[in-house]
């Protein structure tokens, strides 16, 4: 069962994680998700994998499908401060 709480994305990786495990709790596979969304189950794996690779229509598709909804929002001050001393620029 997916919790209501807010779920900070930061990287590439963790939005893979996030709607694989979403996609999990709804008991769908890849191919069922896949079909919802004119999209072969190779895709969904590979768009779990490695999502820098989603357009943004469809993460917005995909969130839809899975009862997700995209939300942007400054990051706390603390956050950003941590983010900027580890950024390798």
């Amino acid at each position: 069962v997916m919790s209501n709480r807010i779920q900070p994305i930061a990287t590439a990786p963790q939005l893979g994680a996030l709607l694989q495990g979403t996609r999990k709790s709804r008991k769908l596979t890849q191919a069922q998700l896949g079909a919802r969304m004119g999209l072969s189950q190779k895709r969904v794996s590979e768009l779990e994998l490695a999502p820098g690779s989603l357009s943004v229509d469809q993460l917005l598709d995909i969130c839809n499908q899975l009862g997700l909804q995209l939300s942007i929002q400054p990051r706390d001050e603390e956050q950003q401060a941590t983010d900027s001393q580890q950024a390798d620029w």
